[in-house]
């Protein structure tokens, strides 16, 4: 794009800053769902509420299989 063209689209460099901005921010967000630390982390996390009780069998099994399938996702 030429000179004359940058001139024109200059009204709208906010909104191609702002949509720059939002890809950055999902795709960080993406890293780090997908990420297997935070996944791991997670699953820790849902066995301890299962021992202390705070969430029953069927509801660990059921968390625990949709982080098993981010985790695998990962790989």
């Amino acid at each position: 794009m030429g000179l004359i063209g940058e001139v024109l689209m200059l009204p709208f460099a906010p909104v191609r800053g702002s949509a720059w901005a939002i890809r950055q921010v999902l795709q960080e967000a993406e890293r780090i769902y997908y990420d297997p630390a935070t996944v791991r982390t997670e699953l820790a996390r849902l066995e301890e509420q299962l021992e202390a009780g705070e969430i029953t069998e069927e509801e660990f099994d059921r968390r625990e299989d949709e982080l098993l399938d981010r985790l695998e996702r990962t790989q």
